[in-house]
């Protein structure tokens, strides 16, 4: 078979020779997603939150938890568990509970669909970006929770400013990747990395066609959108310490809290991934044929490191840039990134058409 010609359907081809039965399935992909997300964010802390920011500071970061501080945040997931969880008095506190566990859930899901291999994904979905789009979206439902069951001002202020903020740069994370969308033909990830492997430029095929190239546009767009709904500096003022204390996690301690901080850093794995696939070839390597046996191993390595490639650019943006007023924050979005992403589709959409 021919890479050309290859579909997801052929990728998703059993590697071993018998086939498991939906529940042991089931319960090996839950197993891996409660492995994969916390490693992902433990990554993601410990190399640029700990030791990038830190050198960008000309310090060390932590340096006494183990080798080089490696067990930092082994020691701080230990003080997060044994912390007392509090509520306020006046809070609901069913929904202050849920709150957590609703951005955290949110997370889980975007990882569902992504894929690190031939075979290598929970679920091979035929509108696979449409659906991680979708439940990434729902985070901002956990946050709208903590901010009203709180009974703190400042949460709740937080919790209005997160809810504009999400709405407003989902419209230009969605048309951003709309572009990708109409090169590839398909809303499944796995035909967007076989495409661009598969792809050519100006009729050369030796390294494919990541979309990168020609929808750099979208990517830069899907990078700016992804540091808003991470609500990351210089888009942080749902979280502005100078401003609502802590914005909707201000009232929340222990467990509860380290589950928004999974959340947040996970959602930043799992979206620095969607754009890897999106726009970096996802797991494929140019001259390498993706049916190869040893893309069963090498895949998901190769997306890993275009990951953190992706990671690091968002972590250098947050550690260098100040923050946005709030009236600056909405019009960056509604009067600059949306036109300019519906700009991109119409281009993309005639040249798709032309050529």
């Amino acid at each position: 078979m021919s890479t050309a010609s290859m579909t997801a359907a052929a990728l998703v081809d059993p590697v071993l020779g018998f086939e498991l039965a939906y529940w042991q399935q089931t319960t090996i992909k839950v197993v891996l997603a409660l492995v994969i997300v916390p490693t992902a964010t433990a990554i993601v802390v410990q190399t640029f939150l700990f030791k990038m920011m830190a050198g960008m500071q000309s310090r060390m970061g932590p340096m006494e938890a183990g080798p080089y501080g490696a067990l930092q945040l082994m020691a701080d997931g230990l003080k997060f568990i044994q912390k007392e969880l509090l509520a306020p008095s006046a809070a609901d506190r069913r929904v202050y509970a849920l709150a957590p566990v609703v951005s955290l859930i949110a997370t889980f899901m975007v990882f569902v669909v992504i894929p690190v291999g031939p075979n290598g994904f929970a679920a091979n979905l035929r509108t696979g970006i449409f659906y991680a789009l979708a439940v990434s979206s729902l985070s901002v439902v956990g946050v709208l929770m903590a901010g009203w069951s709180s009974a703190n001002k400042y949460a709740l202020i937080g919790g209005i400013r997160a809810g504009g903020q999400l709405i407003a740069y989902e419209l230009p994370l969605v048309l951003a990747v709309i572009g990708v969308v109409i090169q590839a033909g398909s809303l499944n990830l796995q035909d967007i990395v076989v495409a661009q492997h598969s792809g050519e430029i100006f009729g050369w095929g030796g390294i494919g066609s990541p979309y990168i190239i020609t929808q750099f546009v979208g990517f830069l767009l899907f990078m700016i959108s992804i540091q808003a709904e991470l609500t990351q500096p210089p888009f942080d003022m749902p979280v502005a310490e100078s401003e609502v204390v802590g914005g909707w996690q201000v009232e929340y301690s222990g467990l509860q809290f380290l589950f928004f901080y999974i959340a947040e850093f996970g959602a930043a794995f799992g979206f620095s991934a969607i754009a890897s696939t999106l726009f970096l070839g996802g797991w494929a390597i140019p001259f390498v044929d993706l049916d190869a046996g040893i893309m069963h191993i090498v895949g998901p390595l190769v997306l890993f490191g275009k990951t953190m490639a992706v990671a690091f650019l968002i972590f250098w943006v947050r550690f260098s840039y100040p923050r946005f007023r709030e009236d600056q924050l909405q019009q960056f979005a509604w009067k600059f990134l949306i036109p300019l992403a519906l700009a991109n589709i119409v281009v993309t959409g005639i040249l798709k058409v032309v050529f």
